[in-house]
């Protein structure tokens, strides 16, 4: 059953590349996904993502180059800086038909 997505549609080529290099990753893809629900910190995503956490580093800058992961901070009691991680997008649907690529995201408002 196919499901109507409502979101914005992406007008500029280049940014419609660029979604289309990061969700082609499926590291990307994991770290989207675990961060929809909640804010999660690197560590978290690492461990329950299994992925190298030098890799999750990575990904977390490709992803919020891209403006598709949110960052939130704090500093702890004892100084060190806490950044926590969400994903900006619930969906990516594309489309590709006669030449013409349609990318259509719904941002992630929980």
């Amino acid at each position: 059953m196919q499901q109507l997505i409502s979101g914005r549609k992406i007008e500029d080529d280049s940014r419609k590349d660029a979604i289309l290099e990061v969700i082609s990753d499926k590291y990307c893809r994991a770290i989207l996904e675990n961060s929809m629900e909640k804010p999660k910190s690197a560590m978290e995503i690492s461990a329950e993502t299994k992925i190298p956490i030098s890799t999750v580093y990575r990904r977390l800058q490709t992803l919020h180059d891209n403006k598709l992961l949110g960052i939130s901070g704090s500093i702890s009691e004892d100084g060190k800086k806490y950044f926590l991680y969400k994903s900006r997008i619930k969906a990516i649907a594309t489309s590709f038909n006669g030449g013409n690529i349609e990318v259509e995201v719904v941002p992630n408002i929980s």
